[in-house]
């Protein structure tokens, strides 16, 4: 079968900001010139060389720790940044619904972000008019849907941003822990959606930390550590591999000192 996404020797890094912009002339030359030349560039690896094919259908679960990659993944994929090394090719449409309330401008109303976001997701606007009823409908927001989006809550914001992510009929869905903050009702109404894109056979990349999820749900699974891939293949023995070193890591130090302390 095609691949739909595939990577190839995939980084990505960032600077990290210690310190103040420089504000004058001397501060630059005297700073960030001799201390760049001293000391070199401080970047952190997000991700680093990951290669990795999923095939046109599949359902896979990125799963890890927090911090270790599993969102610059998905924003790479998305194309919403670029790789610092290596190649990102996506065979079809894309649709992400990664960060809570991306792309959606406080100001505007629900209905003018609705337009604004399905343009941006590749629909036409004819195409957005003709979906708007159902993305209100499945959003559950007809009597909000006039009000600015800097006045909707969290959950509304989430509601909003996947109605729309689902209606632009994507080959390829991209979701992150989002889902994770709606209520049990909604977040069941987006996964009979997400099982109805699996019987069309289209390509889903859920990035979680509900391991049963990932194991019962997803078709494999990619297990990143630090930004570099652990391990990937079947979701069942990736899962329990993950889950055997997390339940034998110490436990934190502050989370020790309060059972002692009975605090």
């Amino acid at each position: 079968m095609p691949a739909a996404i595939r990577l190839a020797g995939v980084s990505k890094c960032y600077r990290r900001q210690s310190e103040r912009s420089p504000t004058t002339l001397k501060t630059y030359l005297v700073r960030d010139l001799w201390q760049r030349r001293r000391s070199g560039s401080e970047v952190t690896w997000a991700v680093r060389d990951v290669s990795l094919t999923v095939e046109r259908g599949a359902t896979v679960a990125i799963i890890g720790r927090n911090g270790s990659g599993k969102s610059t993944l998905l924003n790479l994929v998305g194309g919403i940044v670029r790789p610092t090394s290596g190649s990102v090719g996506v065979d079809g449409r894309t649709s992400a619904m990664i960060e809570l309330g991306a792309g959606f401008h406080p100001e505007l109303t629900g209905r003018e972000n609705v337009l604004i976001n399905g343009v941006i997701l590749g629909l036409s606007k004819a195409e957005v008019k003709d979906r708007f009823a159902e993305i209100v409908e499945f959003a559950e927001l007809a009597g909000f849907i006039n009000q600015p989006v800097r006045t909707y809550s969290t959950g509304m914001q989430v509601r909003l941003g996947f109605a729309v992510a689902v209606y632009a009929s994507p080959d390829i869905f991209l979701v992150d822990e989002v889902l994770a903050v709606g209520d049990l009702p909604f977040v069941r109404k987006c996964f009979e959606r997400m099982e109805r894109f699996r019987k069309d056979g289209k390509t889903i990349l859920v990035a979680t930390h509900d391991l049963e999820m990932a194991r019962s749900w997803c078709d494999h699974a990619v297990w990143l550590d630090r930004g570099e891939v652990r391990m990937m293949g079947e979701a069942g023995p990736v899962v329990d591999a993950y889950w055997r070193e997390a339940v034998s890591a110490p436990e934190p130090a502050f989370l020790a000192e309060s059972r002692l302390t009975g605090a």
